[in-house]
């Protein structure tokens, strides 16, 4: 009896992360961050255009890399290089939104790849980055619920 307790334990953790919900910011045709490389705001400091050529999927959104070297570093560990907040503004989740983001509004805090809409966005998110940030990381659980598939 012990043991057949212990699938069902095992069973009812596959199925609750099977039905868990993500929300990653993708363009009709999956892709991520605009076809943008994520690891090259790590490694290069600045957004450039990937290659389709160069591709990966991660919670079900494809992403682009500007060379092979960059997908075998996402594949080795993509939770460090996916966009934060599934690639949606950081300050629009800071209020409990979500906005697209423009590429050119970036930065790695803490080592996380955080986005912004635009300039305006930009500003309000400094005005208060370490409670902005805190309040995006608890708003960000029930974005997903209410906006996930």
């Amino acid at each position: 009896m012990k043991s057949f307790t212990l699938i069902l334990v095992a069973l009812a953790v596959v199925c609750s992360a099977a039905a868990e919900k993500t929300l990653v910011n993708t363009d009709k045709n999956g892709l991520a961050l605009q076809g943008y490389d994520p690891v090259a705001y790590f490694t290069d400091a600045k957004p450039v255009k990937g290659d389709a050529k160069f591709s990966a999927a991660y919670k079900g959104a494809t992403y682009h890399f500007a060379s092979a070297e960059h997908k075998k570093t996402f594949e080795a560990d993509p939770a460090k290089y996916e966009p934060q907040f599934g690639g949606y503004c950081g300050y629009a989740a800071s209020i409990n939104k979500v906005s697209p983001i423009s590429v050119d509004f970036w930065e790695i805090l803490d080592g996380r790849l955080v986005l912004q809409h635009n300039q305006k966005a930009w500003n309000l998110w400094h005005s208060d980055v370490a409670g902005n940030l805190k309040k995006a990381d608890a708003n960000w659980p029930g974005l997903v619920e209410k906006n996930g598939k």
